[in-house]
């Protein structure tokens, strides 16, 4: 998953990549497993902000370097939050502003968990649209294993995500899933053995190069607002959302018109 020949670079400080209409943004902190330091709080926002604002794109692979997705918010962070309660409130809002950035995002996001997952890494894994691991990765909340209450979302997203006996069981224990155990949980789509993880990532991609990229950031949208609502509510939002695309996208009816025509649709 990493570069290729071919790929465009966007110059951030956080290592991403624009390949065939799919942007692959890399932790790069490998040293350090990937633990979210001062330096990746700021490097992530924009990066994020230039795949929303690159129409070209169409979906967001996440991965780390290394042998580690992300174990979390970094060591020297922590020792100097443990001592500074206001801080430790900064750093947790703005982690959460970007993990809402992540679900935000008008295309599909995909966590390519290639291994150590836990802490913060695990809530930003929670935090995208779908989740391929690797068969090898070890994964956990792991909050509790350390005496420290989840503050990146994972007590309200997992069981959202998974429902709630196990999610609970998940947190309280704080217990190590393997990768085909995220799979069998539902927290992750399915698992790949490490060497063909990029493989498993491509195969969750490729159709959506070919996709509408307003029909997918409508349809997102349309789920995310619906998520919490009563189901009578929420088929309003989806009507709403439908009606909103129909009217101002001058696309919409592209795919139709392309299959009366027995041609191939040309989306921008």
């Amino acid at each position: 998953m990493g570069a290729g020949k071919g790929d465009r670079v966007i110059d951030t400080p956080v290592d991403i990549r624009v390949r065939d209409r799919v942007a692959f943004l890399t932790l790069s902190r490998p040293e350090a497993r990937n633990a979210i330091d001062e330096a990746m709080l700021e490097a992530l926002p924009p990066a994020l902000r230039r795949v929303r604002d690159d129409p070209d794109v169409k979906a967001l692979v996440i991965t780390g370097a290394g042998d580690a997705f992300c174990i979390g918010l970094d060591i020297d962070l922590l020792e100097r939050a443990f001592d500074d309660p206001e801080y430790f409130r900064d750093v947790l809002e703005r982690f959460k502003r970007i993990l809402g950035d992540i679900e935000a995002l008008p295309v599909p996001v995909v966590a390519a968990a290639n291994g150590l997952t836990r802490a913060g890494g695990f809530e930003l894994m929670l935090s995208c649209d779908l989740a391929v691991v690797a068969a090898e990765a070890r994964i956990a909340d792991h909050h509790l294993a350390f005496g420290i209450v989840p503050g990146g979302g994972s007590t309200q997203r997992l069981p959202r995500k998974i429902g709630e006996q196990r999610a609970r069981e998940i947190i309280f224990t704080g217990r190590w899933l393997t990768g085909d155990e995220a799979a069998h949980y539902g927290l992750a789509l399915h698992a790949a053995p490490l060497t063909r993880l990029g493989d498993a990532v491509e195969d969750v991609v490729a159709p959506l190069r070919h996709r509408s990229r307003t029909a997918l950031a409508a349809t997102k949208a349309a789920m995310n607002e619906g998520a919490s609502l009563p189901l009578v509510q929420a088929l309003g939002v989806e009507t709403d959302v439908f009606m909103r695309y129909l009217t101002n996208d001058p696309h919409a009816a592209e795919g139709f018109r392309a299959y009366r025509e027995g041609r191939d649709p040309q989306w921008p």
